[in-house]
């Protein structure tokens, strides 16, 4: 099961005491100071899935740094905490609304401080105070309510109604093992599967009103903000592949209004179920209202050899743009014009 959000209570270490003491030999005050309690840092990470090792962990906490000990040795600082999360999780401070967006793997934030080690008695000694007998407690390291919130950062989006043939695509596309099945619904959570050096997400099957709360769609619509492109998958065989695009697309706007504006390639399945003249009718039928159509079946290898090509050029930042009369997947036998 996919974990994607969580609540997490976060506690920095204690700051040490400070030591009092004093030289036995001479008489003066020789306690040192406390160390300072660890921070705790999350990072985000190209190695972790999503938020499952916080199911039943509900909080953590640093060490405490080491308390002053005599002949004015300082106490040790507690090591920082690191917590590794996916890449893409959202954290927001409960009390005070603050975002963080996790999408570097090489910065770490810094979410809650450590408190300061305590100063020992030695530090007290004055002119007027040669023997001080008292010495610092370490400060209390900040606490603090978290909720984090996976948001799948995947160059594409596989987006449409259940049975579109979406998890087949990413199971033939990719090396993931998503959940098949002839039936509405198998996939009940988002699956990632990487290809050379690009990933997709397969996001579980909209129906209309997911955006208000209906079927699995809407808790899983957040996945695709954070997608370059959104491939819209739509079953060739559909008897009204217009009204079930515009289904999906009603959906995403309802969301997110900005998601309409992201590239969108339509990509007609099951091809292998349908005869040429319907296939092309349904692509022309798309590229009358401007939108990029192509066509593919997991049972033709050319198709998905041509589709991985021309995926992977698509999302690489320096693509070389392909006119778009050349925009065909060999899935058809003659090409489809206007």
């Amino acid at each position: 099961m996919l974990i994607d959000n969580v609540t997490l209570i976060v506690k920095a270490g204690n700051g040490g005491n400070g030591k009092m003491s004093f030289h036995r030999n001479r008489g003066g005050p020789d306690g040192g100071n406390g160390g300072n309690g660890g921070n705790i840092y999350f990072q985000g990470s190209n190695n972790v899935n999503d938020l499952h090792v916080f199911r039943f962990k509900k909080s953590l906490k640093a060490e405490t740094g080491i308390s002053g000990g005599k002949n004015n040795i300082f106490g040790k600082t507690a090591p920082d905490m690191i917590i590794y999360v996916p890449l893409g999780t959202r954290i927001t401070e409960v009390d005070t609304g603050r975002i963080y967006e996790l999408t570097d793997v090489k910065t770490p934030v810094l979410l809650v401080i450590g408190g300061k080690g305590g100063r020992g008695n030695t530090e007290f000694k004055s002119a007027t105070n040669q023997a001080p007998r008292y010495a610092e407690s370490g400060t209390e390291g900040q606490q603090k309510t978290l909720f984090l919130e996976l948001r799948l950062i995947a160059d594409i989006g596989l987006i449409g109604l259940p049975n579109a043939g979406k998890s087949s695509l990413l199971a033939m596309l990719t090396h993931a093992t998503p959940k098949i099945g002839a039936y509405p619904f198998t996939t009940l959570e988002p699956n990632i599967g990487m290809f050379d050096t690009y990933t997709l997400a397969d996001i579980p099957g909209l129906i209309e009103g997911a955006s208000s709360g209906k079927g699995l769609g809407v808790q899983f619509l957040k996945h695709i903000e954070k997608t370059k492109l959104l491939l819209h998958c739509i079953d060739v065989t559909d008897p009204d592949p217009k009204k079930t695009y515009d289904i999906v697309r009603k959906e995403l706007g309802q969301h997110n209004p900005e998601l309409l504006e992201k590239p969108e390639i339509i990509l007609l399945t099951k091809t292998d179920l349908a005869e040429e003249a319907q296939v092309t009718k349904v692509a022309k039928m798309f590229k009358k209202i401007k939108k990029e159509v192509l066509t593919c079946s997991v049972y033709k290898e050319e198709s998905l050899s041509d589709l991985k090509t021309y995926l992977a050029k698509y999302v690489t930042p320096n693509k070389v743009e392909v006119p778009t009369e050349t925009r065909k997947i060999r899935d058809f036998k003659s090409g489809i014009k206007g």
